[in-house]
C-alpha cells in the first residue's frame, strides 16, 4: 500500500449501528475517502460478538433500525414483536450489502493508538497490523456495551471445564445435559438463564443483585400488523422523533397517585400483560423514575408477582429486589418461572459469596461445592467509555484520554471531547438515554453536517471548548440529580465495574429535546466551537 492510499479524509473505527451509517453518510453524501476499521470478521458491532443463547432486543423490531432505510423495511421479513440478536446481525449485514459498504471496511483489524498530529491536524491510527493511516476526521463509533467487563474470582484461570462470557460467544456452543452456572443476572444473564435452563442437566445461577423484570410480550406479528407498520411506517417515526425514549411507547405524565389503588393494580397489570421493561416503567405512570413513594408503587407490584410465580418461598424471597426500581428496565421470556424447574438452582452470592473457583466447580465462603462443566459470566460491560480507556487515544499535547477521563468521562453532546479535534464520538458519553438507533441517527447526521460545514467553510480544525464540556456535563447531572436513577447501584452510572467512579453517563432529557440541542448548534453554524481555518494558523473562536 502506497503513502497517498494510506491517507484518508475520514477514520470510522466499529461497524455496527453507528460505524455502519457513518461510512455511509461521510462517503455516500459528502463525497469522502473513507476506511473503517473492525476487529470482527464481519459488520454487526455488538451483534456480531453478542451471540449468546437468548439474546433479544427490548426495542420493538420495526424501531430497532434505521428509520431511513425504507426500502429494507418493505424487504426484510418483520417476524416478531422485538428482534433477537440473529434477526438484527442479519439486518445490519444486508445493510452492508445493499449500501456496498464493505468495500471501505478492514475487517480483523484491530486498532491499537489513534494520536492527533497538531502540526498537520491529522490523526494517526496505528492498526494491531503496524500499518499507519493518517485521516482529518476520526469517528469512533465503539459501541455503548461492547468491552467486556471480566470478572476477577480468585482461581478463575484454573476452570478446566467450558468458560465463556456472553460477550464473546463462540459457534455451536451446546449446553445440553452439561452441569452449568451463570455468573450475573442483569439484561444478558436474565436472557441467558432463561433460554438454557430447559436444555441443560443442571443451572446453578450465582446472583449479586436480585433484579425487577417484567415480561417483554415477545410475539409472532401477523400479516396486518406488518401490513400496520409499513403503511404507517412514517407516522410511527414521527412519534417516536418527538418522544423522550424513542421506544415508540405512550409516554404519560399520569401521576401514580391520581388513581385508585384498584386502578393503579390494573394499570401495572395491563402493562405487565401487553410486555416491555420500558413500557411498564414510561407508559404506566409518569413518575415511577422521580417520585420515590411511586416507585415503591411498581417495586411492591412486582415482589407480588415474584410471590405468585415463584413456589418455593426461600427462593422468592431471593429474588426480591432490593434496590429502587431505578435501573434500565428489564424485560424477559418467564425469567421467575425458571426458578420453579427442578433443574435449576439459585445462589445468592452477595450473602454467600464466591470464594474461588477450582479446576472443577465453584466453592461458595460457606463450604459449598457447585461442581461444573460449564461457566457463563454474564457480568456485562465496562459500558459508554471502557473501549475508550482500553485504546491508546491522545490528543492536544498527547493528553490520554484515560488521564483526561481519570474522574469520570465527559464530552460535549455526546459526541465530541474538548482536547481532541476533528474526532467524533458516536454513542459517548453523556448522549441520550434512549433506544439507540433513533439516538445514532442523530448523532450520525449531526457529524456529518458538522464536517459538511468545515468543507465548505475551509476549516481545518475542529474542537469542543472544556466550558462547553463542563456546560454540558452539568446539564446531565443536574437531570439526573431529578431522577431516582442516581440511587440504584446501576451500569449506567458505572457501578458494575469496582473501581469506577460512580457518575453520569447519560443525558436524561429525552430524544426530542436531544434533537432540538444538536439542531440548535447545527443552526449556529457551530459557533461555540473553536474552529481553525485552513488558511492560517490562528484559532476563530467564538465562545458560548
Amino acid at each position: 500500500m502506497s503513502m497517498t492510499d494510506m491517507n484518508y479524509d475520514a477514520i470510522v473505527i466499529g461497524t455496527g449501528f453507528g460505524g455502519l451509517y457513518a461510512i455511509k453518510k461521510l462517503r455516500d453524501e459528502l463525497n469522502l475517502s473513507v476506511r473503517a476499521f473492525d476487529k470482527a470478521t464481519e459488520v454487526g458491532g455488538t451483534w456480531f460478538w453478542n451471540k449468546y443463547p437468548g439474546a433479544l432486543s427490548d426495542s420493538e423490531t420495526h424501531l430497532y433500525r434505521y428509520c431511513w432505510e425504507k426500502e429494507l423495511l418493505q424487504e426484510f421479513d418483520i417476524k416478531n414483536k422485538y428482534i433477537n440478536g440473529p434477526d438484527v446481525f442479519n439486518y445490519l449485514k444486508a445493510v452492508a450489502d445493499k449500501h456496498d459498504l464493505r468495500k471501505n471496511i478492514e475487517f480483523n483489524t484491530g486498532i491499537n493508538s489513534a494520536h492527533f498530529d497538531e502540526l498537520n491536524n491529522q490523526w494517526v491510527v496505528t492498526t494491531d497490523k503496524g500499518d499507519v493511516f493518517r485521516s482529518r476526521f476520526l469517528v469512533t463509533a465503539l459501541g455503548l456495551l461492547s468491552a467486556p467487563n471480566l470478572p476477577k474470582i480468585k482461581g478463575i484461570e484454573n476452570f478446566k471445564g467450558e468458560l465463556y462470557h456472553t460477550s464473546r460467544w463462540p459457534e455451536h456452543v451446546d449446553v445440553s445435559e452439561k452441569r452449568v452456572a451463570v455468573i450475573g443476572t442483569g439484561s444478558t444473564g436474565v436472557q441467558v438463564i432463561t433460554s438454557i435452563a430447559p436444555k441443560v442437566k443442571h443451572l446453578t445461577v450465582l446472583q449479586r443483585s436480585a433484579q425487577y423484570t417484567v415480561p417483554i410480550g415477545n410475539s409472532q406479528l401477523s400479516e396486518q400488523e406488518v401490513k400496520n407498520i409499513r403503511d404507517n411506517y412514517e407516522q410511527i417515526w414521527d412519534q417516536v422523533w418527538n418522544s423522550a425514549l424513542g421506544f415508540g411507547l405512550n409516554e404519560t405524565d399520569r401521576p401514580t397517585f391520581s388513581v385508585t389503588p384498584e386502578e393503579r393494580k390494573a394499570i401495572f397489570e395491563d402493562a405487565w400483560q401487553k410486555g416491555g421493561g420500558f413500557r411498564f416503567m414510561f407508559e404506566t405512570f409518569g413518575d415511577i423514575a422521580t417520585n420515590m413513594d411511586a416507585n415503591i408503587e411498581a417495586q411492591n407490584f412486582v415482589k407480588n408477582k415474584i410471590t405468585e410465580i415463584v413456589k418455593d418461598p426461600e427462593t422468592a424471597q431471593k429474588l426480591m429486589p432490593k434496590d429502587l426500581y431505578a435501573k434500565r428496565p428489564l424485560c424477559d421470556s418467564g425469567y421467575y418461572a425458571v426458578f420453579n424447574r427442578e433443574n435449576v438452582t439459585l445462589e445468592d452470592v452477595k450473602s454467600n459469596p464466591i470464594q474461588e473457583i477450582t479446576e472443577k466447580g465453584v466453592l461458595l465462603t460457606d463450604g459449598k461445592f457447585i461442581e461444573l462443566d460449564m461457566l457463563i459470566c454474564a457480568t456485562g460491560f465496562d459500558a459508554v467509555d471502557g473501549n475508550y480507556i482500553r485504546m491508546d487515544i491522545r490528543g492536544r499535547n498527547g493528553l490520554e484520554m484515560k488521564d483526561y477521563w481519570k474522574e469520570g468521562p465527559s464530552s460535549y453532546l455526546g459526541v465530541t471531547v474538548a482536547n481532541y479535534p476533528n474526532m467524533f464520538m458516536v454513542l459517548g458519553p453523556n448522549g441520550p438515554f434512549t433506544n439507540l438507533p433513533p439516538s445514532i441517527e442523530s448523532q450520525v447526521e449531526w457529524i456529518s453536517d458538522f464536517i459538511q460545514y468545515a468543507q465548505e467553510q475551509n476549516i481545518e480544525s475542529i474542537e469542543a471548548p472544556v466550558i462547553e464540556e463542563e456546560k454540558w456535563s452539568q446539564v446531565c447531572a443536574d437531570i439526573a440529580a431529578q431522577t431516582l436513577f442516581p440511587k440504584a447501584e446501576s451500569w449506567i452510572f458505572g457501578a458494575n465495574i469496582p473501581g469506577k467512579k460512580n457518575t453520569v453517563y447519560f443525558y436524561m432529557g429525552g430524544l426530542k429535546e436531544y434533537r432540538s440541542v444538536l439542531a440548535q448548534v447545527r443552526l449556529n453554524n457551530f459557533s461555540n466551537f473553536k474552529l481553525t481555518a485552513k488558511s492560517h494558523s490562528k484559532e476563530s473562536v467564538v465562545a458560548s
